[in-house]
């Protein structure tokens, strides 16, 4: 459905209002703390570690008051001194007790070795060099809209802002009082925040539903289901907009009935609300607590907890339930109707790593309307809905390589069908000998050679299967199976090799887990060697094999078995014998039969698709915008390849990417750093594998030299060419700050520390474009507005979803950005835009459409900042240019995440697994590296809706 209009849930400030100041009470560091403190911090450190800690970190301290004191409002990571900046907010000042008491469970915690006395010495001289009594609450009338502008000219607010401003826009919510539809009302309470742990930008503020919502399963297992809705809070900005942002997000946050299931190294928030203080002399707090739980050596325990912990610092653990029990009945504490038990209401945050959940993510457009719409009433008057965002003039889709093929409509009679289908038999037979040509250019020629190792024979089949299908291969047969299957095309021989997977894919360690560090570096290394040597036995009955489709249930693996897996070592085998690798599961003997062999036949196809693609083959999208874009328009996408030390096997990586989709070319191409040339996006793929990052790049300056390095000179090689070069913000900008918002500056590009240049300088024919997603609620949720199209359903408040490009209408916008949608995911048929999970709901032809278990994916909106162009360029066309480069038809099924170019990049993540002999140690690994919440679904992203449920889980690994 064609709509001209949609809603962001994003606001600004209304002009004709007075400057919003509220009053607070606040708590500064002294000037003369920091000198003890830095002793203290630095002690035993060394000569060359001790300059790095130039700042005192609170981050500790911070999550300890977000478990028990969550009035607090913390607004930063690491403490400054003497600056007049507050460390801690709060509407009403607590007892002095209660604060000198977390001061020196602070002071304690920054104490490294508490058994060496001259640690203990100096610890004692910073209690008697510190006057902690003279700690007090002071009033202050704090601005939320301070703010200064970027040389860019973007907004700058001042740091309390991202934290403050949502707290307060977050009450108003909770006191406007319950939201209600259907029947059902739901309550919302503040829920402590969390600080700028990672950049200021992170911060906001939360709300979520208290009592949970219960639903009881109609068949199987009745064990109640526990899950709220929660909606968030934000400051954002955008490029070259002096007028800062709200943003309002809604989600479910999903809870753990019966056991935990404790994610490996990882932490598990814990939602509380005490009927009384959990410290001696506190106030009783007004909003739910998080605590984390965390599995560390074997043992469950609170973090921060233990006899030596700031929990037991602070006698908190007396008022909270033993963590080995609250592990074996997590629900036992939200109580009936959610009134908790033993003084205290109490649930445990459910993760996607705990393993499948009854109630499914997700809430679809109409329920998301209603409630965003409840939620924006709190915010008035100091803020007003932005502007609705209007279809861009250049709304045609890409032209595609193949024909569209003629649809089969659901009534249609089996005379009909039959005819439709033998209408399409000419169209699908010249669509594959497209792909043929296509693919066997990308393959300069070469035979297409494919292993196939399976666990089970019927997957294999259905690979077969799905190769005749896609590429038009069943008259072409010249052998069939059961090892060796041989196709003769006109343009392509296709040969597929299948063997058993065998004790190839058994667990690493045989029966036991390998432990950590070396006994599983050598287990990978051992298995790795096994699979090169299997692929070079092979060499002799599949000559020339590019592609490795692997069968591998990785089910087992996904928890306390995760080093067990060995789908790495396979991968990296597999690598060293000169083969990208794509892998399938198996059916999925949960599923009924007949769901389970269509969602069997699909995941086939798809892992089909994504091995050719991973040859570099390629059917970019060809724009509709004529004269407007350059002919022969290089794109270049930049890319950081990265892995933390924590990750699956212990290694760290940085590896700056860069694919090149250039016209002419038979493939996409690639290069990193570390190449002097382009070369095919295969080679690509497997010289990521097996990288370890070097001891000369293990620093923030260090990357970001090698990373702007890098961009140089590949900018360099294509001066003289139209390049447009395109880059992720979430992804780039911690390495390239020019990228961050407060860093562009319109046509001209900043590419160190120096300040930034004009485009010329590096080409006039360079363009610059930077995406970004909404990840941490950056860009806002959205819908379309039925009315729109249907009068008749005016007041009724339904929602829906629209693809397009789309431009804003705020007042004094720079007209360089825009905004990219995508339209309903082809996985969702048997949705609807008005299924509800929070409130009974009947939908428009008066059916029950409340359904908790269902699969609510929500297409995010992408933004398109056009910040370089050259004279005369039109910055519309180039972000339609960008949009249509998402609509890839003729290769996916739905509208990319990002577009092409940026999309393969991204893929490349999926061979860095960096393996070596020695340990690496990291203990300056980059926190803002954790994984964002994302959720890929086969070749689409979507906003994923539960990245409430655990969102301080990585901030303290």
């Amino acid at each position: 459905m064609t709509y001209h209009h949609v809603r962001a849930a994003a606001y600004v400030p209304d002009p004709a209002q007075a400057p919003f100041k509220i009053p607070l009470h606040t708590i500064c560091l002294p000037a003369d703390w920091e000198e003890p403190l830095q002793r203290l911090r630095e002690y035993g450190q060394g000569a060359g570690r001790s300059a790095t800690y130039r700042r005192v970190p609170t981050q500790q301290i911070n999550q300890l008051m977000r478990a028990t004191a969550p009035d607090v409002v913390t607004v930063d990571s690491t403490a400054t001194f003497g600056t007049g900046r507050p460390w801690l907010y709060c509407a009403q000042p607590y007892p002095a007790s209660v604060t000198n008491l977390y001061v020196a469970t602070w002071l304690r915690s920054l104490r490294r070795n508490p058994d060496d006395p001259e640690a203990t010495r100096i610890l004692l001289d910073c209690f008697r060099d510190l006057d902690t009594g003279s700690l007090n609450w002071q009033p202050a009338e704090v601005d939320l809209l301070e703010q200064d502008l970027s040389p860019g000219g973007t907004a700058l607010p001042a740091p309390h802002v991202y934290r403050l401003l949502p707290d307060e826009l977050a009450a108003r919510i909770a006191r406007q009082g319950p939201y209600e539809h259907g029947g059902r009302r739901l309550t919302f309470h503040q829920v402590a925040g969390v600080s700028g742990a990672r950049g200021a930008g992170s911060g906001g503020a939360e709300l979520m539903s208290w009592p949970p919502i219960e639903y009881v399963p109609g068949k199987g297992d009745r064990r109640p289901a526990y899950y709220s809705a929660v909606i968030r809070v934000t400051v954002r900005t955008v490029p070259f907009s002096a007028v800062p942002r709200v943003h309002l997000s809604a989600g479910l946050r999903r809870f753990v009935s019966g056991k935990v299931f404790m994610p490996y190294r990882k932490g598990v928030s814990v939602y509380l609300r005490p009927d009384a203080s959990l410290v001696p002399e506190g106030p009783v707090p007004q909003r739910f607590s998080v605590a984390m739980l965390q599995w560390r050596n074997g043992t469950t325990d609170w973090r921060q907890g233990g006899t030596e912990g700031m929990l037991a610092a602070v006698t908190a653990l007396d008022g909270l339930p033993s963590a080995d029990r609250l592990i074996k009945e997590a629900d036992h504490w939200i109580g009936e109707g959610g009134n908790g038990r033993d003084g205290i209401r109490l649930a445990v945050g459910h993760q996607a790593a705990m393993g499948k959940h009854l109630i499914n993510t997700g809430l679809m457009p109409s329920e998301r309307r209603r409630l965003m719409e409840w939620a924006e009433q709190a915010l008035a008057p100091e803020f007003v809905p932005v502007p609705k965002l209007e279809r861009s003039r250049y709304a045609r889709p890409p032209r595609r390589h193949l024909a569209k093929l003629p649809s089969v409509p659901k009534n249609a009679t089996p005379e009909k069908k039959a005819e439709i289908l033998a209408q399409s038999a000419p169209v699908s037979a010249e669509n594959a000998a497209v792909r043929r040509r296509t693919l066997a250019a990308a393959l300069d020629g070469a035979d297409l050679a494919c292993v196939v190792l399976h666990q089970t024979d019927d997957q294999r089949d259905r690979i077969v299967a799905a190769a005749e299908k896609d590429l038009g291969l069943r008259a072409h047969r010249r052998e069939q199976g059961p090892e060796t299957w041989v196709w003769q095309a006109e343009e392509l021989t296709v040969r597929l090799h299948a063997r058993p997977l065998g004790v190839l894919g058994a667990p690493l360690g045989g029966d036991r887990v390998p432990r950590a560090g070396r006994e599983h570096d050598e287990a990978i290394g051992e298995r790795r060697t096994q699979v090169a040597d299997a692929m070079a036995s092979l060499r002799t009955s599949a000559p020339g094999a590019q592609i490795a489709l692997v069968e591998l249930e990785w089910e087992p693996f996904k928890r306390e078995k995760r080093r067990a897996d060995p789908k790495h070592a396979i991968r990296l085998g597999c690598a060293d014998a000169g083969l990208v690798t794509q892998f399938i599961q198996p059916l999925d003997a949960s599923l009924e039969k007949d769901k389970a062999e269509e969602e069997a036949a699909l995941r086939a196809e798809a892992a089909w698709a994504d091995a050719l693609r991973q040859t570099g083959m390629r059917l970019v999208p060809r724009h509709t915008l004529g004269e407007l874009i350059p002919e022969e328009l290089n794109q270049v996408a930049f890319h950081l390849v990265e892995r933390r030390h924590d990750g699956p096997t212990g290694k760290a990586q940085f590896t700056p990417i860069a694919v090149l989709l250039r016209p002419g070319a038979n493939c996409v191409l690639g290069r990193s750093a570390d190449m002097h040339a382009w070369v095919p996006y295969s080679e690509l793929l497997k010289g990521l594998t097996g990288r370890v990052r070097d001891e000369d790049c293990r620093t923030v300056v260090q990357q970001s030299a090698l990373t702007a390095a890098f961009v140089k000179n590949t900018l360099a090689g294509l001066r003289s060419s139209p390049t447009l070069v395109l880059a992720h913000a979430q992804d780039l900008r911690k390495r390239w700050p020019w990228l961050r918002n407060d860093g562009l500056e319109q046509d001209r590009i900043g590419l160190d520390s120096g300040p930034s240049q004009r485009i010329k300088l590096y080409g006039k024919q360079l363009r610059v474009i930077r995406v970004a997603d909404s990840d941490r609620d950056e860009t806002a949720q959205w819908w379309a507005e039925r009315e729109e199209n249907d009068e008749e359903l005016a007041g009724q408040k339904r929602g829906g979803f629209t693809m397009g490009l789309w431009l804003p209408r705020t007042p004094g916008e720079s007209g360089r950005v825009f905004y990219s949608t995508a339209d309903k995911a082809s996985t969702q048929t048997k949705l609807t835009n008005d299924d509800a999970k929070l409130t009974p709901h009947v939908n428009a032809k008066g059916k029950n459409a409340y359904r908790p278990t269902a699969n609510g994916w929500n297409p995010e909106l992408l933004e398109v900042t056009v910040a370089c162009l050259q004279p005369g360029d039109d910055p519309e066309a180039w972000a339609a240019f960008v949009h249509q480069q998402r609509i890839c038809r003729d290769d996916y099924r739905d509208v990319l995440g990002l577009p092409l170019a940026l999309h393969l990049a991204r893929l490349a993540d999926e061979y860095a697994l960096p393996h070596d002999e020695e340990e690496v140690v990291d203990p300056l690994a980059d926190p803002s590296a954790a994984d964002s919440k994302k959720c890929s679904l086969g070749q689409l992203s979507f906003h994923f809706d539960e990245d409430a449920d655990d969102g301080t889980a990585d901030e303290a690994d």
